[in-house]
Order: C-alpha cells, then structure tokens, then sequence
C-alpha cells in the first residue's frame, strides 16, 4: 500500500497536469471531472475545486481546433486510449500548447469507467501540429478529403447529439421524475446558493416545508396510482401559488419544500401558507371518489442575524411538526420555543442512547391485590429510568422520544433482564410474589421479534401478564400482532387488554383477542364514590368481562370505599394508590416481608347491601 506521504507528494511535486473523471458506462464521451493534482491547477487554471463535478468540455477552449475536438470526442466515444498536440485556453483564456493524453481505466468490482487525463505544457516552437484530421485540400488527395470531410460532419452531428444528451442528464439530474419539481439534489445545491447570498449579500428568504397528512390513506384505499394523481395536482397547485422567484422541490414521498425570498415584510410568506393550507382542505377527486387529504406547513425564516443558517431547513420542519401536534391541516412558524424544545428534544436523544449502554432503566412495581384475600397476585412492572444527574424519571419523561428514535426493543430487553433478577431475588429471599405484568406498545406487538426476547429473558412465562394497551386498535390487528397474540398464548403468558372503555375497542375487538383478564381505566372508577350515576357504567363494562369468562381490574383505587364498591360490583383485583404506588424493587420486597403479602383485610360482602347498592346505582 503506498503511503499517504508519498501520494501526496506525487500530488504536489508531479509536473504533468493530472485529472481523474468517472465516464458514464453508456458514452465515454460523457464525464464528471473527481480529482486533479496540482499541477493540472497551474497548467489550465481551475482550481481543484472549481473542477470537481465539472464536465470535461471545461478542457476544451475556444482555440482548439475543431478537428481536434471532434478526434478527441471520437477516439472517447470508442474508449480509445490517445493523445493529442494543439493549442488550448487556460480558464482565463490565455492561449498556450499542450500535449492532452487520455487512459481508459476500468473496475472490475463495481463496473465503473474511468478517465486519466494528462495535460503536459509545450514549448511553442516544439509544438507539433494541430491535428492531422484536416488537411490541405491543396496538396491532399481529393478523396482523402473528402473522406475526412465526411468524417467531421459525422462528428459534428456526434458533437451535437452528445450537448443534447449532457442537457437532458443535467435536467435529469435535477427534476423529481412524477412532478416536474426540482429534487431534493437540486434543492440541496439550490439552497447551498441561497445560503451564501444570505452571508454576502443579507438576502434573507423564507423555507416553506410542506408534508401531506393524510397521503398514506389515500394510497392504501385508492391505490398508489391515485396516490401519484394527488401528488401531481400538488404540485400543479404550489406552481400555481408561486412566483419565479422562488424555487419548488419535492424532497420525496409526500414532502415537499418551497424557498421564498423573504422581500420586504413576511407577509407574503404567512399568505402563501394560508393559501396552501387553505387550497389542500378541498376534497381530491379520483376515479369518480372523492377524499380529503389535508396539508400542514412549518415555516422558518433565514435572517443575516443567525449564527447557523444552514439550520433553517430543520427549523422549517420543526415548525411543520408542531402544526400537526396541534392537529394537523394548519401551519405554523418557527419560534425560538420550538428551538429550545428541538435542542432539549437531541439532548434527550443523546441521553437515551446513553441510558442504553449503561442498562439504566430499571422496573418499579405497583401491587395487584385479590379483592376476595386482600393479597398481592400480581405487581404491574412500570418503568423507569435512573438517570444520573436527574434522578428516578417517569415514562412520560422519555418513552415517546425513545419510540421515535426506534430504541423500545432496547429498553424492553434491558427491563425484562432485570424484572427476571428481581423475581430471582423475590423468591430467594422467600417471598411471595406470583406473577407480573408488562405494558406493551403496539409498536412492540407488531415486533415479530418481541416473542424471541421474552423468550431470551429468562422470565417464566407462566409468572408473566402481557398488559396491551387498547390504542393497539383491536378490530383492524393485523397479522403479525395476532400471530403474537397466539403465541404468547401458547407460551403460557397470561394476556390482558389494559386501560378499557378509553380508546377504539369495541366488544368485536374483545371475542377477537380474548384477553384472560380486563383492566377498568382508573378515569371511570375514580367518580365512583362521590358520583353514583358513575357506577352503572363501570358495572356494565364490569358485567361485560364477566360475559366473556374474563378476570376483571379495577385501576385508580385510591380509598377505602373504592375497593368496597368495586369488590361489589364483581371486580376480581384492585390496584391503586390505596394499595401502594409504583415502588423499586427492594421496597416492594420490604414491603412484602413486613406484611405477608398482605395488603387489604376485605370485609365479607353483604348481600342486602350489595343488592341495595346496585338499585342505587341503577336509579
């Protein structure tokens, strides 16, 4: 392997004027410059940089002659290895001669073509002849002549074809295929410009970032061709909206992106947005059905005051992520509130993927009391994360975060190992605690994976509840999560639908999934006590359990009566505050020694009171 020193002083100290250009596989005569030593800088005046990604017509200047450039682009056309002696123009048009030799190289592994280019400066009066395509018709052989006539007029019809192709691969290049708009490599060379007319000149613009809200649903019931449709009236309707001035992409899938001259006030940049906003609430109309498909927009503005305006993209797309927080078909501008939110948001991130390496999420238990014995069953396992500077923090804190970031299969593993140590320690310390339960996402559900990490934790599957969350949408569960379903049934684990009466199921949803047990949200026990006309509702979804073989919870119990007219209504297990909060391990293991297990002494249940309690709350 050659050393990097050595590499680079060939790169310095070499007098030849070397350039590398990636050819298209299609047409050797079609290149893009990617490297060039020094000496091809002193040689024809562009810099490195001024070359990278350059075609390599900018070798070509005004007094080469013509002969010449169509043998050259022939002999490139052929992937013929040549060289050439002529005149030619450095970039600022100074006149000198070179000797041009071009190399065809080639990789095996990726197939791409390759062009060496060496440029040696002449002397003048050693400087052979320009070409020897054309000759003197005066001493040439007619025929000869008129062959190499032929021969240039076939070359200049050659030249011509290959202008057009390097204009269509140019427009290719910067022209999103469905729309017509630029894409997102133009927009991203566009933008660059606009960045530095910013810094030079203070002309301050506005981004527009655009996202359709509900492009996904029109694709999957009206297909993906419906789907182009919409995405193509967009597009017509933001030329439409637009001027000259400003510059209209599509960056991919159903975001798109507008760059505006900021002018004199930011008026016309709210008024644009309004229009958008306003222009995608009509109904889009395909194939004779019709269907809404809403837009939300972010706006941020690059000023000459900021520090980072290569920032105002993110900030744009930061702003469209709180229009649709606030619900969506609505926009909204970037504000220095969002962009303490976005950094705390990255610092948070950050901190995650910490808090992953160092395994530092920990359970904490609340106890699931029988409401016939009074003892524990069960202890729902709550996570938590043991941050080093701010202490024991709540779900609420990071779990969303850490579902956008994808790292929830990390936590659960993490959790799970450490729920199996501390039943490991439970029971060699002699104590009682039968079982736990789990919250699941429906993100982790539809995990196929997910059966294979309780499997590698250790856990007994038959001490394990799965608590589903009822945002899983139970009438539309697809097929992974059903496969799920069945085999943690298989397995042994008990499963229960948490969180009852709040969301989408229905009773349909119920006799599709069979839960063994039913948990009552805490919203509907709570009022029970101070509101009797609460209690009907909560008996009714009680007596819904009951139909269906299902083992019901009570969540929110927080007193005394609550656990009696719950155990009443034919409620199997009570959790609550009146029972313990969500407690670390080792309090909960105390908690166990002190008591036996025992966490509430029942009274027996009257049958005259309770039928007189549920008249009253019949009435």
């Amino acid at each position: 392997m050659i050393p990097a020193q050595i590499f680079n002083q060939i790169n310095d100290k070499c007098t030849e004027g070397l350039a590398l250009a990636l050819a298209s596989s299609e047409d050797g005569a079609v290149m893009e410059i990617q490297w060039s030593n020094k000496a091809f800088t002193r040689i024809t005046g562009y810099t490195a940089a001024e070359a990278l990604g350059e075609r390599g017509t900018i070798l070509i200047g005004p007094d080469m002659g013509q002969g010449v450039h169509l043998y050259i682009i022939e002999k490139l056309m052929k992937w013929e290895n040549f060289s050439t002696k002529s005149r030619n123009n450095r970039k600022n048009g100074e006149v000198y001669w070179q000797r041009m030799s071009w190399v065809h190289l080639s990789e095996a592994e990726t197939g791409n073509h390759w062009w060496l280019c060496s440029i040696i400066e002449l002397e003048e009066e050693h400087a052979a002849p320009a070409s020897q395509v054309l000759q003197d018709p005066a001493v040439a052989d007619q025929a000869a002549f008129a062959k190499a006539l032929e021969q240039v007029e076939r070359l200049e019809k050659e030249n011509t074809r290959l202008h057009q192709l390097a204009k269509s691969v140019a427009k290719d290049a910067n022209e999103d295929a469905l729309t017509g708009l630029s894409n997102r490599r133009h927009f991203e060379v566009e933008l660059k410009t606009w960045i530095e007319n910013l810094k030079k000149h203070g002309t301050e613009f506005a981004v527009i970032y655009i996202d359709l809200d509900r492009f996904k649903f029109v694709n999957d019931t009206l297909g993906h061709d419906a789907g182009d449709r919409l995405l193509v009236s967009v597009a017509d309707m933001l030329r439409d909206l637009t001027g000259d001035c400003d510059l209209v992409a599509r960056l991919g899938g159903d975001e798109f992106v507008i760059l505006r001259p900021l002018a004199q006030s930011a008026l016309n940049i709210s008024s644009l947005a309004d229009d958008i906003v306003g222009t995608m609430q009509a109904p889009f109309a395909c194939d004779g059905k019709s269907t809404a498909c809403s837009a939300s927009v972010g706006v941020a503005i690059a000023n000459k005051h900021m520090e980072h305006p290569e920032q105002v993209v993110a900030d744009a797309d930061e702003a469209l992520y709180h229009a649709k927080s606030q619900g969506k078909g609505r926009w909204s501008f970037f504000t220095e509130e969002m962009h303490a939110k976005s950094i705390a948001t990255k610092k948070l991130a950050s901190d995650l993927l910490l808090a992953c390496e160092r395994s530092e999420f920990i359970p904490y238990f609340q106890p699931l009391i029988d409401a016939q014995s009074g003892k524990i069953v069960s202890a729902e396992m709550l996570v938590r994360w043991a941050h080093p500077t701010q202490g024991i923090l709540a779900p609420a804190a990071f779990l969303d975060t850490a579902a956008n970031m994808g790292i929830l299969k990390r936590i659960d593993e993490i959790v799970f190992a450490s729920v199996h140590g501390a039943l490991s320690r439970f029971d060699d310390a002699g104590v009682d605690l039968p079982r736990v339960a789990v919250n699941v996402s429906a993100a982790r559900l539809a995990d196929p994976t997910f059966i294979h990490d309780i499997k590698s934790s250790g856990i007994n599957p038959q001490r394990l509840t799965i608590e589903i969350l009822e945002s899983v949408y139970l009438d539309r569960m697809g097929d992974v999560v059903r496969w799920t379903i069945d085999e943690l049934d298989e397995l042994g684990v008990t499963i229960a639908l948490d969180d009852f009466g709040t969301g989408h199921a229905s009773v349909s949803g119920l006799l599709k999934i069979r839960p063994a047990i039913l948990k009552v949200d805490r919203h509907f026990i709570q009022p029970i006590v101070e509101q009797a006309n609460t209690r009907p509702l909560v008996a009714s979804i009680v007596g819904i359990g009951k139909s269906l073989g299902m083992r019901v919870v009570a969540e929110g119990v927080e007193t005394e009566e609550h656990a009696r007219l719950v155990t009443e209504m034919g409620c199997d297990y009570l959790q609550g505050f009146y029972f313990g909060k969500p407690m670390s391990e080792s309090d909960l293991r105390n908690r166990l020694i002190e008591s036996g297990g025992q966490f509430w002494s029942p009274q027996p249940v009257d049958e005259n009171r309770k039928v007189l309690r549920n008249i009253a709350s019949a009435g």
